[in-house]
């Protein structure tokens, strides 16, 4: 069996670039927290990419490890590879883009959509800690679109408190789709002790597939 190895370089590359093409060929079309982002190269031809940010909240900074770590955690924001790739390309991507990352992100969190059929095979495959489900929240649709779609309304009228004065019936209260969490900790040996024992959530089994 050919290895991603013999086959592909990862390096860096220009957030633009990476944000250009997960929003055209990631699931999801639409851009991500991006603060770094790395490359899957065979020969000169880019076909995959891999994004780092942090999380467009800051709850789930300070809910892995404490308000005190809270500026160690950056999220895996995207990840994207071409179908033509060999397998076990993405756990190369992924763990080469880690390794290249600053060293004092040393917390690193990244989900799966349950919703999206995922369960965070890859993440397995790559010894992260699965930390069970994200948390429960609720979410404001505007004409039957989903908020990333209906952002702009909401801000441009004063937030969601407002734009439910404005836009009435048109709103609607969902409860947003909860995620496989997973959780990954670098650095030395003794830090990475330290982190386990500030990990606020339980590390459970991976889930399966009759689970997902």
């Amino acid at each position: 069996m050919t290895s991603p190895k013999d086959l592909y370089t990862v390096s860096p590359v220009e957030k633009s670039v990476a944000q250009a093409i997960v929003v055209e060929n990631h699931y999801l079309h639409r851009r991500a927290s991006c603060m770094f982002a790395f490359g899957l190269y065979e020969g000169d031809d880019l076909i995959g990419v891999c994004m780092f940010g942090k999380p467009a909240s800051p709850f789930p900074c300070r809910g892995v490890c404490g308000p005190e770590e809270s500026d160690r955690v950056i999220e895996l924001t995207r990840l994207w590879i071409d179908d033509k790739s060999v397998k076990n390309s993405e756990s190369f991507l992924i763990g080469q883009s880690i390794k290249m990352l600053p060293p004092e992100y040393d917390i690193l969190l990244s989900y799966a959509e349950i919703a999206q059929g995922h369960r965070g095979v890859v993440y397995q495959a790559t010894n992260w800690l699965y930390t069970g489900l994200s948390d429960a929240h609720v979410e404001w649709w505007l004409d039957g679109k989903p908020p990333s779609h209906s952002r702009h309304a909401f801000d441009a009228v004063g937030g969601v408190k407002k734009a439910k004065e404005v836009y009435g019936a048109r709103m609607e209260r969902r409860e947003r789709a909860r995620k496989n969490r997973y959780v990954m900790f670098r650095g030395g040996k003794s830090r990475r002790k330290e982190l386990m024992r500030k990990l606020r959530y339980e590390v459970q089994p991976y889930p399966k597939a009759e689970d997902a």
